[in-house]
């Protein structure tokens, strides 16, 4: 993926973005009182903004809630082509996170599954099996302690 060009956010935009993570179903013409535009230019500029890839309003779910149990990030160390590994990792349904690194791992995996033996089945036969990976090292979370996601208005 190349690295794109930064869009440039004015205050009107930030504003509809911080309204919209404080609550993703606020309708337009709330977020309009709140940054002082009309409700069709607030749908115009989240239109603009979605289109562009800046945002996207999705429902963050708990996955504790929803019966997946045993959450962790796995370190994954490569031989060979990187991005290849990163994208059978990222075809993986457990798997919701995937980045390449530079430091000790060359990519960081997240996963979610239902229990430890869900994991170990994952680990040994989908994540271990695939062609490249060389070691892993499983790092299970024990408690979400933050999870922010208003870093795109600071």
């Amino acid at each position: 993926m190349a690295r794109s060009k930064a869009v440039a956010l004015d205050e009107v935009s930030k504003g509809i973005i911080e309204q919209l993570q404080e609550d993703g179903r606020r309708s337009y013409a709330e977020i309009g009182k709140a940054v002082g535009l009309s409700e069709a230019a607030v749908r115009q500029r989240v239109q603009k903004l979605t289109d562009a890839g800046v945002m996207q309003v999705v429902a963050v779910t708990d996955p504790m809630q929803l019966g997946f149990y045993r959450q962790a990030m796995i370190g994954v160390r490569v031989t060979g082509d990187t991005t290849r590994v990163a994208e059978e990792l990222a075809a993986i349904p457990s798997v919701d996170y995937v980045v390449l690194t530079a430091g000790s791992f060359d990519i960081l995996a997240e996963v979610v599954c239902e229990s430890d033996e869900d994991l170990i089945e994952l680990l040994n036969h989908r994540i271990r099996a695939i062609e490249g990976v060389l070691s892993t090292e499983t790092f299970v979370y024990l408690k979400l302690q933050k999870q922010f996601y208003n870093w795109g208005t600071r």
